[in-house]
């Protein structure tokens, strides 16, 4: 076998070990190898020899039941990029701050939670929103959670709440769309009502910014 057809059989066991990875992630109860054979459209024998070096790297696992599930390695790896999604979000979310005079935050989706992954609170307002990264919430509840939902309708928001997760706030937020392997969404939240129309174009105006700078 020349140099050529060796690269071209390991981009493509390459393709099919990723693509194995998305169909199991998005699988939440598992999946059989043989339902995993028939959506790749390959062999049982393939799928085994890409479980094996894929549970070798602790990016799947076998429950008992023998169903593929996603690893502790792909948790790992999701930790170590969050640090990088954060930083190239803030330059966005500063800008974001500063001209809504609210709280700006990127959220993102992790265990079927909203995970507040970057906060940037204004510098120049006597009050604001004190709100932690880390702090999660469920998707239907509150603007961000909800944004996330919409994007997944395909609508780009925005979408707007009061009360929804801490009395008195008001949010604002727009989906991240079109990042590979992110889902997610920025916004603001503030102690005072926000003009949906002014504040909405400004959040979907950060959203895609945040896009493109994590694409």
């Amino acid at each position: 076998m020349d140099t050529a057809a060796r690269t071209g059989e390991t981009a493509q066991t390459l393709d099919r070990g990723l693509r194995l990875l998305h169909l199991v992630a998005d699988a939440p109860g598992g999946l059989t190898v043989t339902e995993a054979a028939h959506r790749l459209g390959i062999g049982r024998a393939a799928v085994y020899r890409l479980v094996g070096a894929l549970t070798g790297h602790g990016m799947l696992r076998r429950d008992g039941e023998g169903r593929l599930r996603i690893g502790v390695g792909v948790l790992h790896l999701a930790r170590r990029a969050q640090p990088l999604l954060a930083e190239g979000a803030l330059p966005a979310l500063r800008r974001l701050a500063e001209g809504s005079g609210a709280t700006a935050h990127l959220t993102v989706v992790e265990g079927g939670e909203g995970v507040a992954l970057a906060v940037v609170e204004p510098s120049w307002t006597s009050f604001h929103v004190a709100y932690r990264t880390g702090t999660r919430h469920p998707l239907e509840r509150g603007a961000a959670g909800r944004a996330v939902l919409a994007g997944r309708a395909g609508d780009p928001g925005p979408v707007s709440t009061s009360g929804e997760l801490q009395s008195g706030a008001f949010g604002v937020a727009a989906p991240v769309l079109g990042v590979p392997g992110l889902e997610g969404s920025v916004g603001v939240v503030s102690l005072t009502p926000l003009d949906v129309a002014e504040v909405g174009a400004q959040v979907t105006a950060a959203a895609g910014a945040v896009a493109a700078a994590l694409s």
